[in-house]
């Protein structure tokens, strides 16, 4: 037997897209920093006796630990920043190295050593806390098929590569099959599995002029069908276009302190050289004096406790939702999350369970429902159909019947029983159909339900319903986001009937319905100009392209591969509930971030005052930084109370 192979050299393939700026020179600036922290306890402990000794271990300390944070980013970073924006651009690297410096010069290595040593180990937690996490696209690489059967002019089939498939070729697809490449059906019946682009689970029958989609699934009949696009033009050669495209066009948002950062260093160097300059004759300082103070303003508002604001917040915060089932693959998506002004869901398997369950049924009055219902356990029993599962598992059979069913795509399950052909199908595969089946039917429907009659020699006696109901915590996380102002939209492959059903029991402000996995994606970006920062929750390969395009991507644990690699942030166990406590989380830790911040700068600001009454000097400034320092870590730490 033929089988479609995958190509060795996709499976290889990823993307790894960072969109931070990545300084990622390995191990070494690690070691740097472990050696220069060693140095330093080395310096500390010596007698001060060996003060040059001393000093020079702790000048070799701020330079081993600083080199990478300090000198290559700092200054680098300001350099490219500064060219990209056409303007001075300075981050707060720079500062710290020129308060370390300032502290040297003027006797004060110790303390010059440990700004730096705080300094580059908060940069180095936060580079831990952020994760740089990968979006691999290699499994969607590998859903992608790579070989086709081509039937000959003599009616023989080869084995050809998809990239070599022409419009207007015909193709073999046997049972199990993965469709090649998307075209129509010429010939033969059968169901495919379009989950990996409409998310889907409940297979779709197929027959002659109907169309197909390469990387679908197809299920037990065979056919014959003609290419209609080319491989590079198909839905899901667009699929892998989009994610790779959304990835290379994502920018990280800026921090609250990323933003701050450049003006607030802009102004401390631009106040320390009008201080050193103007203090000689506007308080009648030596130049000595005025050097000194300028040397004191500088280490007294150089952001210590600033650069930490962030990193025990963000640090906990991430580890308190690991706890409670919630994987974040970087702080910068929950700061994100915070500040959300829209949220997308998809549908199926995310808003609902992903199975359809039986939630009507009705038979006529004149006959034995009873054995209406063995003979339809019986019936479903013989069924590899997706709604058979949700039929055996609404009725039970009284008494045990062995009927030998035969499935005929179109027209449903048949079988004889006692003398009478009994046919369970869809409402079209039947004619003159009473008005109280008819009533219910459109009833029912409108309610987005799927319905299917069940027959007795081609005449109706009853009807079952059946609908992917919406999972037991979809209701309360709709409420919650919209008593938060949030809008909330449900985007799905399904029908507009469906969407408007599901999102009627829900409350969801917005349906949009019979999208395909581009639409997804450009509809994220209608949201984002709508409404500002916009989230969207999906599971399914065709989710992924809207996921990786919104500002936060959000998988289901349970969905598929492809979703959970380029999400954001992923919630375990398909629970939704955890999706409102990574809100509720993300929103205190924004909190606390802020609480950081205006301390911090409240410290600074007693500082500058400080030095300026002569109040202060560097070992005082110092020793208040590192106080503030340890306050502000601490407030983030109250992130790791973990409340239920």
């Amino acid at each position: 037997m033929d089988t479609i192979q995958k190509n060795p050299s996709q499976e290889k393939h990823s993307h790894d897209h960072d969109h931070t700026h990545n300084h990622n020179h390995g191990k070494m600036p690690i070691i740097l920093y472990f050696s220069g922290l060693v140095l330093a306890l080395i310096a500390l402990v010596l007698n001060n006796d060996l003060e040059l000794v001393q000093n020079s271990l702790f000048l070799m300390a701020t330079i081993t630990a600083g080199y990478h944070v300090v000198v290559l980013e700092g200054i680098g970073e300001t350099i490219e920043n500064t060219k990209a924006q056409k303007r001075f651009a300075p981050n707060s690297h720079l500062l710290m190295g020129l308060a370390a410096i300032g502290a040297s010069l003027i006797g004060n290595f110790w303390e010059g050593t440990l700004l730096i040593l705080i300094f580059s180990g908060a940069h180095f937690l936060e580079e831990y806390a952020e994760g740089r996490s990968k979006r691999e696209i290699t499994k969607l690489l590998e859903m992608n098929p790579t070989t086709a059967r081509l039937m000959m002019p003599n009616g023989d089939t080869k084995i050809v590569d998809v990239s070599t498939l022409k419009v207007g070729d015909r193709l073999q697809v046997l049972n199990g099959d993965q469709i090649p490449i998307d075209g129509i059906i010429v010939s033969g019946t059968t169901s495919i599995d379009e989950s990996s682009i409409n998310g889907e689970s409940i297979a779709k029958e197929k027959t002659k002029g109907d169309g197909v989609f390469g990387s679908t699934i197809n299920g037990t009949g065979s056919f014959t069908m003609e290419v209609t696009k080319e491989n590079k033009d198909t839905v899901f050669s667009k699929i892998l276009q989009l994610v790779n495209q959304n990835q290379n066009n994502q920018t990280k948002a800026a921090s609250i302190i990323q933003k701050f950062e450049p003006k607030y260093v802009t102004f401390v160097l631009v106040a320390i050289v009008l201080v050193v300059v103007l203090s000689p004759f506007l308080f009648n300082w030596t130049w000595s004096e005025s050097l000194y103070k300028g040397l004191v303003l500088l280490v007294a508002a150089s952001p210590c406790a600033l650069a930490a604001a962030t990193v025990s917040a963000t640090l906990s915060a991430t580890s308190n939702l690991a706890k409670k089932g919630v994987l974040s693959k970087g702080s910068s998506y929950l700061s994100q999350l915070a500040g959300i002004d829209a949220i997308a869901f998809d549908k199926t398997g995310t808003l609902t369970s992903g199975k359809p369950v039986v939630t009507n049924a009705y038979f006529s009055d004149a006959v034995n429902q009873e054995k209406m219902i063995d003979i339809v356990v019986a019936l479903e029993k013989e069924s590899n159909h997706p709604l058979a599962d949700a039929i055996l598992n609404k009725f039970k059979a009284k008494n045990k019947l062995n009927i030998q069913a035969n499935n005929q795509l179109g027209k449903g399950l048949e079988g004889e029983y006692d003398g009478h052909t009994y046919r369970i199908g869809k409402p079209t595969s039947f004619e003159g159909v009473s008005d109280e089946y008819t009533r219910l039917n459109t009833e029912w429907a409108t309610e987005g339900k799927t319905v299917v009659y069940v027959a007795e020699d081609n005449k109706v006696l009853g009807l079952i319903a059946l609908m992917d109901v919406p999972n037991k915590q979809a209701k309360a996380t709709i409420d919650y986001f919209k008593q938060q102002g949030i809008h909330t939209t449900l985007i799905t492959g399904d029908s507009e009937m469906t969407g408007k059903a599901v999102a009627k029991q829900l409350g969801i402000d917005e349906v949009i319905a019979n999208v395909m996995p581009e639409d997804k994606s450009r509809i994220i970006d209608e949201q984002k100009e709508k409404y500002g920062v916009t989230a969207m929750v999906g599971d399914g390969v065709n989710d992924a392209p809207a996921l990786v395009n919104a500002d936060v991507g959000i998988a289901m644990g349970d969905g598929t591969d492809v979703a959970v690699d380029v999400s954001d942030l992923v919630l375990m166990q398909n629970d939704l509930s955890k999706l409102v406590q990574s809100h509720k989380t993300s929103s205190k830790m924004s909190r606390i971030i802020w609480q950081n911040i205006i301390f911090s700068m409240a410290v600074v600001i007693f500082l500058v005052v400080a030095n300026f009454l002569g109040l202060s000097n560097i070992a005082i400034s110092v020793i208040i930084h590192e106080g503030s320092t340890l306050v502000v870590i601490l407030n983030g730490l109250r992130m790791l109370v973990s409340k239920k």
